[in-house]
């Protein structure tokens, strides 16, 4: 049985897919999730239908932090091995971040692209190092299966210079500082799951909501990605987690001169400190934060859900109007009380939702009065790297 493994992995956490190549498309076979991996690490293997297969809790104790990663793909090789020996993988398929101005398509992994793709740490600081990471304990497990990079950059490459131009002088313009956009795995799925669902609006004036712990939306046009919200980094844009989303410059100009903070703490206080874990002083859980009774955490709520209807109104500029918002995302697909008050917020576009459909989480939640559609769209970045992890085995 040829097969795609796929990789999809952060600091602490690793998610992996196990697809079948059948008749020139790919089947996902068996799902694999590990949490908590600098920890106490939890494993849950599930099946197609969402079934599950395992749970477990692999003892990684006696295991440095920086060995947990290989140590993961040890427990999930050793599994497949086991349980699917007639299995013969064709390629690992990684999520990389950040590709740059350079990576514009998915490319096959080698020394020098490594290398590469080192670069873009500092850009990515979150994601990036352990996405190499993971490639790297992937080619020392499997040196003869080709390891394959699939880009959140990828999808928005096709942006106008107006959209990605920082007004600043044009010879760091030149140097790479613009603005790349993110979650284009996840955007790009979306975008193709619309022109098999509902292929006469699939190239319609077009907003996703990629609503989760790491938010951004996109704005499409005619199947193309025109902006996003997140830009040079993916700390830009919508408040998150525990990121601050935009902030004016100003304000770390002053934290640097006043409190004397250096470029790590403010990395720090930016990506881990902030968002709706810094509002509320409580969570960077959106349902324990919709679930508190403390006025702390209907603040953080209340400031995302503005901060994403002003960015829907932003982003209707940039497609000259709207005709479909599609909310996908951990927080999107499920969170029912903020895709109402992210929608109430926006009804000056037409927008109407229908509350039964809204808490049922249907396909389309907008009335059949509502200028807008509006759809609940699950994501799935994993398909999207089997995909082109098969593609490029094949071409």
């Amino acid at each position: 049985m040829n097969a795609i493994f796929t990789v999809n992995g952060g600091s602490s956490s690793l998610k992996c897919g196990l697809f079948r190549i059948t008749e020139g498309t790919t089947e996902l076979l068996y799902s694999f999730k590990l949490s908590n991996i600098l920890g106490e690490a939890k494993a849950a293997i599930s099946d197609a239908q969402g079934q599950n297969v395992l749970k477990a809790s692999p003892d990684f104790s006696a295991i440095g932090r920086e060995g947990r990663h290989q140590a993961c793909l040890d427990f999930v090789f050793a599994w497949i091995r086991d349980q699917l020996p007639e299995c013969e993988l064709q390629a690992v398929s990684h999520r990389v971040v950040h590709g740059g101005e350079q990576f514009r398509e998915p490319v096959r992994l080698d020394g020098p692209t490594l290398d590469a793709l080192h670069a873009f740490v500092p850009l990515a600081p979150l994601h990036q190092p352990y996405n190499l990471k993971l490639v790297e304990a992937c080619q020392a497990l499997l040196p003869e299966v080709p390891q394959i990079a699939c880009f959140d950059t990828m999808f928005h490459t096709g942006q106008p210079d107006e959209a990605r131009n920082f007004a600043l002088p044009r010879q760091l313009t030149a140097e790479g500082i613009r603005r790349y956009g993110f979650h284009g795995l996840s955007y790009e799925f979306i975008q193709r799951r619309l022109e098999q669902v509902a292929p006469e609006q699939a190239r319609s004036r077009t907003i996703v909501a990629h609503l989760g712990a790491g938010a951004s939306m996109c704005a499409i046009r005619d199947g193309r990605s025109l902006t996003s919200t997140m830009g040079f980094t993916a700390v830009e844009g919508l408040p998150m987690g525990s990121r601050t989303g935009s902030i004016d410059p100003g304000v770390l100009l002053y934290l640097m001169r006043h409190h004397g903070m250096d470029a790590d703490r403010l990395e720090t206080l930016l990506y881990k400190e902030s968002g709706w874990l810094g509002v509320s002083g409580i969570s960077s859980d959106m349902q324990e934060l919709l679930a508190s009774e403390r006025p702390e955490a209907r603040e953080a709520v209340d400031l995302f859900t503005y901060r994403a209807a002003r960015e829907i109104g932003s982003l209707s500029a940039a497609t000259q109007g709207l005709e479909q918002l599609v909310f996908t995302g951990g927080v999107g697909e499920n969170s029912a009380p903020i895709r109402t008050a992210i929608c109430e917020r926006s009804r000056w576009l037409g927008i109407e939702i229908d509350p039964a459909a809204n808490a049922a989480s249907a396909d389309v939640i907008s009335t059949g009065a509502s200028r807008v559609t509006v759809r609940v769209i699950p994501t799935d970045e994993e398909s999207m790297l089997a995909l082109h992890g098969m593609e490029m085995v094949a071409g």
